[in-house]
């Protein structure tokens, strides 16, 4: 479903496949998600049931969109997305995460409550995503996030996203 690049995917994509960590910044509908999940997709083991790639967002309405865009990517491969955001009843993320899960777009509030909760693990996560970091920072997430990244390898890639940051 996808045919010229845009600036943001022509710029992020070949140094993410390269697994380098990128900062990128481009408009509101410039192809963000496509640019980091195209080779975030590429990178996943799928079916393997673990969780290998992380995407912190500052809401529930971009942890939706950016989940719906991430499973049109992976949908010829065997990798499992899902969204964790609060206002959804938790049972849904824990179905999932017995099933095992690949990729997950999630609000850190949430993302720390399957951490504490120890149904998501983060010992296997490659590549971490801050989309739209600066708002989440914005919103006071900036502790939570840390909290968060404290946990996933050290030698994970990491990229940040943002359609705001200077």
């Amino acid at each position: 479903g996808y045919g010229d690049p845009t600036e943001v995917q022509l710029r992020a994509i070949p140094p993410l496949l390269k697994r380098s960590d990128v900062v990128g910044q481009a408009q509101t509908g410039s192809g963000k998600t496509a640019a980091f999940g195209i080779p975030m997709v590429e990178r996943v083991e799928q079916g393997s049931g673990a969780l290998q790639a992380l995407v912190l967002v500052p809401t529930r309405e971009l942890a939706m969109q950016v989940g719906d865009e991430l499973r049109r990517i992976a949908a010829t491969r065997d990798i499992s997305v899902v969204p964790v955001y609060g206002g959804q009843p938790i049972q849904r993320q824990l179905d999932a995460f017995a099933r095992g899960v690949e990729i997950v777009v999630g609000t850190p509030g949430r993302v720390m409550d399957h951490i504490e909760r120890r149904t998501m693990r983060l010992d296997h996560v490659r590549v971490v995503v801050l989309d739209e970091a600066d708002r989440m920072l914005d919103i006071g997430f900036a502790q939570d996030m840390q909290w968060i990244l404290k946990r996933t390898p050290r030698s994970r890639q990491t990229a940040l996203f943002s359609a705001t940051i200077p």
